[in-house]
């Protein structure tokens, strides 16, 4: 009899659909990015997730987020996505914090059951301090990088941190993690595409298909891992 994960199983098999069911994810950053992290996840039969971020759903997402329409301005991203993911899965378990992530709550957000931590947030200190609490506490973690001003989605990969080019918030967070003591054994998701487009002074432009292309990128990336024996 076949049911919402038949699919699913066809590839990952019965034990790797299993390992997902079982599994605990906290996503930090619900927008062009994490979002689209959350909504393969959750179609991929992920057992629990963890939503945090602050924020709520303005009329400059419309262009990237999958979680803004009209009807969801002005709502928290984090009940928007939550909504959203029991409507694809009701068993999935969902915590939301509608908060900003520190490190000095890192402990109240991420929980020792997180199996792993998906980083999309936008702020280079609480990227680096969300990267570094994670490895302290041996949480497995992957983080988004610059997404903004970018056109072509095939340039989106996945690679160290180390190994970073191009990319301006990459150059950033690299220093960043350095004065943490750093400076590798970080998966990241990157563009290798130069900025276009970008003024001074300006914020950063956005698309409809770079941020989702590296928020499904990053949820490939965790399936794969937990799934595995």
């Amino acid at each position: 009899m076949e049911d919402r994960f038949s699919r699913t199983e066809l590839v990952l098999g019965t034990e790797g659909l299993a390992r997902l069911a079982a599994a605990k994810v906290a996503v930090v950053g619900v927008g062009g990015v994490g979002g689209y992290v959350a909504e393969a996840l959750s179609r991929s039969g992920i057992g629990a997730l963890v939503l945090v971020d602050h924020d709520i759903i303005s009329i400059t997402n419309l262009n990237r987020q999958i979680i803004a329409l009209d009807s969801t301005l002005g709502r928290p991203k984090v009940e928007v996505m939550a909504e959203r993911v029991l409507q694809i899965n009701p068993h999935c378990k969902v915590d939301i914090h509608q908060v900003y992530y520190g490190k000095d709550i890192h402990h109240e957000l991420i929980p020792p059951d997180v199996d792993f931590v998906a980083d999309a947030i936008d702020s280079v200190r609480s990227k680096a301090d969300l990267i570094k609490e994670s490895l302290h506490t041996q949480t497995a973690i992957i983080s988004s990088l610059g997404m903004g001003n970018k056109l072509d989605p095939s340039r989106v990969e996945i690679t160290d941190i180390s190994k970073t080019h191009t990319c301006p918030l990459a150059r950033a967070v690299r220093l960043e993690l350095r004065k943490r003591g750093i400076s590798q054994g970080v998966p990241v998701v990157f563009s290798t595409e130069p900025p276009v487009g970008k003024k001074q002074g300006r914020l950063p432009g956005s698309t409809s298909f770079v941020p989702p292309a590296a928020g499904l990128l990053m949820a490939s990336w965790i399936v794969r891992k937990v799934s595995s024996p």
